[in-house]
């Protein structure tokens, strides 16, 4: 039997890469209706002058299907203010806080999502903005979240924290699959998860997670600890240093 025709993952040079080939091209599937993915790498640095980065997702499935990618970065608390003017200023007026609220999320398919996943399936596996369920912990009337809510939803999209559709899921061949993911350069730190769906008839019959570490690494990972662990002394430090800006640039207009 000949080997089957190559195919290029671009600078992948993984293990991963051969481990997939190996398993799902040559040999019997490890069970039906599955697949495997990895990343080409598991780590995002950020470092002086970060301007963004991404990675390539690719895997392989056991026969057809559409392939679904979510990511998901770590939870946290977020409140959403409104204003209002009074007296000729604006001030908060009302906040609504939202205690789930993933700080990146972005999702992408193989295919446009209503014709790839039943809006059942949709809502189950929490895939797309509008099914991310963002819970409010301050206590407000229904339409009063809803309208908290799409401002929330509004603004992360705004700031491309929350991408509705990430580039596409790519099949080279019937079964091998890549995506690539990107990030922005105001991308939180933290541990994401990286979800993978083979969908069939309109609904989920495999998964897969994979975490993707988004750290600090270097001048600004000390600099970010230290001021975590010692916010005073940072502070103290900071004004000290523009004190001392400030008289050093003074210097050179002294004698004028």
């Amino acid at each position: 039997m000949a080997p089957p025709p190559a195919i290029s993952f671009g600078r992948l040079g993984s293990v991963g890469v051969l481990l997939v080939l190996s398993l799902l091209c040559w040999g019997p599937p490890a069970r039906a209706e599955g697949l495997v993915a990895d990343l080409t790498s598991h780590l995002i640095a950020i470092t002086t002058g970060f301007t963004g980065a991404s990675v390539v997702l690719f895997g392989a499935t056991d026969g057809f299907g559409d392939v679904i990618v979510a990511v998901r970065g770590p939870e946290r608390e977020m409140p959403v203010r409104r204003k209002s003017r009074v007296a000729g200023i604006w001030v908060n007026t009302q906040a609504v806080t939202f205690a789930n609220v993933p700080s990146f999320y972005a999702v992408t398919a193989s295919r446009p999502m209503p014709d790839v996943l039943s809006p059942a399936a949709a809502a189950f596996y929490r895939l797309g903005i509008p099914n991310l369920k963002l819970a409010a912990s301050t206590p407000a009337p229904s339409i009063v979240v809803d309208t908290f809510r799409t401002a929330l939803e509004r603004t992360q999209q705004e700031a491309g924290l929350f991408v509705e559709r990430m580039g596409k899921v790519d099949f080279l061949g019937e079964r091998l699959f890549r995506s690539t993911i990107t990030f922005p350069a105001n991308v939180p730190t933290g541990t994401y998860l990286v979800e993978v769906f083979l969908v069939r008839d309109k609904d989920v019959v495999s998964g897969q997670t994979t975490p993707l570490v988004v750290s600090k690494v270097g001048v600004d990972a000390s600099v970010f600890e230290f001021a975590t662990r010692q916010p005073g002394f940072y502070g103290a430090i900071a004004v000290l240093t523009a004190i001392m800006a400030g008289w050093l640039a003074s210097l050179p207009f002294r004698g004028a």
